[in-house]
């Protein structure tokens, strides 16, 4: 039985889609915010098709199939040291997956912030004294500090969903991070790649709207080491694929951390 299993089970192979346009790659409100942020020409997004039907028990394969695939190792954009964009060109030899829970349909996972002295009542986000940081508030208070009071009003659940993720890595952006004064730049902007990435269904009887999509954070080693998205580890550099079942599409967001773009120069070329 297990032979026979194993038959069916055959590698998954990839296909760029070179046509898939991503809203937020060319949203001029949200590349102007990606400046401010220090993630412009840091971050992008790519999409590519796959050839036999995803199962979430088989993930680690998919994603090792997925490194080690020609398409991809010809196509995949990183970012090297001197910050020029190259494929990923190696020989992937194993991964590292997370799955990312992503059930959020709405926002209203951000409501605690709302009521908990984060905010002025206008959306303006408090400042705070921080004993390193010279410039602080409490929203990356409650995103970093762990012993803060008022860390808890975010749940560890939501904690781990996508759409929480995105706002966070929005929130602390680049190595030169201009930070927003009020919320609303860093949620709309989130939702924006959240839509863009997230895939959905309406159920025909409930009309109940869900999400399809799984979520990856993945990270790929060679024969030297970790390699993918960057050699050296930073919570702000990642890599998550995002994978469609129904459409057999997976779209990568990646961003590595560093001095972002200011001259607008936004798509990788190579």
């Amino acid at each position: 039985m297990a032979e026979d299993k194993l038959s069916f089970e055959q590698q998954y192979t990839f296909n760029l889609l070179s046509t898939k346009r991503f809203t937020f790659q060319h949203d001029p409100k949200t590349l102007e915010l990606l400046m401010k942020w220090s993630m412009l020409g840091r971050i992008t997004t790519q999409a590519f098709k796959f050839d036999q039907p995803f199962q979430s028990y088989r993930r680690n394969d998919f994603a090792l199939n997925f490194f080690q695939d020609p398409c991809v190792k010809n196509n995949l954009k990183v970012l090297d040291t001197s910050g020029s964009w190259t494929p990923l060109g190696r020989d992937i030899t194993h991964v590292k997956v997370e799955v990312v829970p992503c059930s959020k349909v709405s926002v209203d996972i951000f409501d605690p912030i709302y009521s908990n002295g984060i905010l002025h009542p206008s959306g303006h986000i408090f400042k705070c004294y921080h004993e390193i940081y010279p410039d602080f508030d409490e929203l990356r208070m409650i995103l970093l500090e762990e012993d803060s009071d008022n860390y808890h009003i975010i749940s560890p659940s939501n904690r781990q969903e996508f759409l929480f993720r995105l706002f966070k890595h929005l929130v602390l952006g680049g190595e030169l991070c201009q930070y927003e004064d009020i919320i609303d730049p860093y949620i709309e902007t989130g939702k924006i790649i959240y839509k863009d990435l997230v895939s959905v269904q309406k159920d025909p009887d409930t009309k109940e709207i869900s999400v399809v999509s799984t979520i990856l954070k993945v990270s790929a080693y060679d024969r030297d080491g970790l390699c993918y998205p960057s050699a050296t580890e930073n919570e702000q550099t990642f890599a998550y694929l995002c994978i469609d079942p129904f459409k057999r599409h997976v779209y990568v967001l990646y961003h590595s951390f560093g001095i972002g773009d200011i001259s607008g120069n936004v798509l990788p070329s190579f």
